[in-house]
């Protein structure tokens, strides 16, 4: 039987230490099923842009210093928020 604890964290990083130097039988013990999702993935969306379209928004992500992905999401972001 075992005499660790199994960490309570969301840390992917930290669990993935843990599981690194340990034995899941160990733990047995410790472990429930879970029936519903643990993590989850966020939803990607496409969004077609002319090529006009898509080098004016690539360069008005360069000129504020950050990816055009980025920026896409936070105009998204910021219209959904007034919703």
């Amino acid at each position: 039987m075992s005499v660790n604890k199994i960490p309570q964290t969301d840390s992917i990083q930290e669990l993935a230490r843990f599981w690194d130097t340990h034995d899941v039988t160990d733990f047995e013990d410790q472990l429930e099923e879970v029936t519903e999702p643990v993590f989850q993935r966020p939803t990607v969306v496409e969004v077609y842009l002319q090529p006009e379209e898509a080098e004016a928004v690539r360069q008005i992500a360069k000129s504020k210093g950050v990816d055009f992905v980025d920026l896409v999401r936070e105009w998204v972001m910021e219209r959904v928020r007034i919703l």
